[in-house]
């Protein structure tokens, strides 16, 4: 789960990069990055961090030109703290490229081994990204008419990316000299969009993880990028796109529409607030026929992603809606922070109770989902110690179950609290009086309401069956070898003049 973004304008961009990377920042705090183009020259600046600290005025005055491309990090693959994986990646042949990604290769070794034999190309990070960007190079080489770029070979060296790569991937790509590219892979499983802003001097387009990008920085959504399709904005601003897939699946990623993407977004035609609001409706259901006797008194969301579903559970079942939590909006998303002792530290950090909402009463705690437990855990013996007579909790999302390989970091079984335990030892490990989660042909529903055109989803970490088909025993075997807790690198000494973080653009809660 990254965020993208890639912006052909009529004016300077990198005012609009840092905006968009800013609104985008709920999907990746370990890195962000911004590459422009000016005059056939690419300027890029990237680092460790949140958008705001990684940019200074003296790096925005240095990203000149009219188009480019940025990228805010959550690492799957690679390294956590390696701040040469911070995007976008740079390869100068052919033509010169840059590429921005999200989601997660999952035959990247494989890859590895035919660039470095067959390619004659080396990889010098453990990032699939770069591993992406330099199938993308060949590709390229291989399309174009010795030394001339067409948008017909552009759309060819798309085209074998998808031949060449499996797993998840959406991504932004500036060709020197020619454009803007952005493609998606032939499932749809991460999402794209596209916008255009008519001006007085041309039209303005725009590409992105998330709509909500697109609103704030004035563009108006036409579409979602198809699955296996490529868009192509040249440096003059005429647009083209084209299917380079033989065959596609649409299957966007269900957890988007539980967590990742925020409430304002609209991604595959669905309003993801409207989701949300009908997985609520969905579990109130749910809620009436197996725990008719819990005599609840109040629901209580876990802020900020269950807010919806919460307010439906409460107004379908005739409760009163409380806000019980308080959030200290200067903790990040516990749910992507690197290591378990750290994400527990957060937990308490992060949230407070209102007593006087709790005491006494019997409530209902709706979280938008469960995946280790420890986030429950906490508020649940929060929920007590404020005075609660008992705790009941909800989840909008079946439990997670299975390790997730197309970037969203659940890769290890061992660290899922459902990988083992049915729902009533779940119960019993967050310590809850009653504990009730999503029917996955509920969660379907509630999302298919919203938009019936859709009719498969990625759902991998809930049921198990990975939609690109080519994910194995051994393979899962793999990635959780090779899963560790990471020590982190010592802090770089930085001249930055203000060292706080304000993550009031930050939605959604822990995990």
């Amino acid at each position: 789960m990254c965020g993208i973004l890639g912006v052909v304008a009529t004016s300077a961009v990198n005012q609009l990069l840092y905006d968009g990377l800013q609104v985008l920042q709920h999907r990746g705090q370990d890195a962000a990055g911004i590459a422009t183009s000016e005059g056939g020259r690419f300027h890029m600046h990237k680092g460790s961090g949140l958008v705001r600290d990684v940019f200074r005025t003296r790096n925005m005055r240095n990203l000149t030109g009219n188009w480019g491309i940025g990228h805010v990090r959550y690492p799957t693959a690679g390294s956590a703290y390696n701040a040469a994986e911070a995007q976008p990646f740079y390869v100068n042949s052919p033509f010169g490229l840059l590429l921005a990604h999200n989601g997660n290769l999952t035959n990247s070794e494989e890859l590895k081994r035919e660039m470095f034999l067959a390619d004659l190309r080396h990889i010098n990070t453990n990032s699939d990204s770069e591993v992406l960007l330099n199938v993308l190079a060949h590709e390229l080489q291989a399309a174009a008419n010795g030394l001339k770029l067409d948008e017909d070979a552009v759309f060819r060296a798309v085209a074998g990316v998808h031949k060449r790569c499996r797993g998840a991937y959406a991504a932004v790509v500036m060709i020197a000299g020619y454009g803007l590219l952005a493609f998606r892979d032939p499932y749809g499983i991460r999402p794209l969009v596209v916008g255009r802003n008519d001006t007085a001097q041309g039209s303005e387009w725009m590409v992105a993880s998330e709509s909500v990008a697109l609103d704030v920085l004035g563009f108006k959504l036409l579409r979602d990028v198809a699955p296996g399709e490529a868009v192509l904005v040249d440096t003059e601003g005429n647009f083209r796109s084209r299917q380079c897939a033989e065959r596609t699946v649409e299957a966007p990623c269900m957890f988007e529409f539980v967590y990742l993407a925020r409430p304002d977004s609209i991604i595959d035609g669905v309003s993801v607030y409207e989701s949300r609001v009908k997985m609520g409706e969905f579990l109130a259901d749910k809620l009436k026929r197996t725990l008719p006797h819990a005599a609840i008194d109040v629901v209580i969301p876990i802020p900020d992603s269950s807010r919806p579903a919460a307010m439906e559970m409460a107004h379908r079942l005739g409760l009163p809606y409380r806000e019980g939590f308080v959030k200290n909006r200067y903790i990040g998303r516990t749910f992507i922070m690197p290591g378990q002792a750290t994400r527990r530290k957060s937990v308490r950090q992060k949230l407070n109770t209102i007593p006087q909402e709790f005491r006494g009463k019997n409530v209902l705690l709706v979280d938008d989902s469960i995946v280790r437990g420890t986030t429950s855990k906490e508020i649940v013996n929060m929920a007590r110690e404020a005075g609660a007579a008992k705790v009941f909790m909800a989840s909008a999302a079946p439990p997670v179950r299975y390790a997730n390989v197309y970037g969203i970091d659940m890769p290890t079984r061992a660290e899922l609290i459902a990988s083992d335990r049915d729902e009533a030892q779940i119960c019993a490990e967050i310590g809850a009086d009653g504990l009730i989660y999503q029917d996955l042909a509920d969660l379907r529903a509630a999302v298919r309401a919203v938009n019936p055109s859709i009719n498969f989803f990625e759902t991998s970490c809930f049921d198990g069956c990975y939609v690109t088909g080519d994910i194995t025993a051994e393979y899962l075997d793999g990635v959780e070898n090779q899963r560790g807790e990471e020590k982190p690198a010592p802090a770089a000494h930085d001249d930055h003049e203000d060292g706080q973080l304000d993550l009031n653009l930050v939605s959604g809660n822990d995990h």
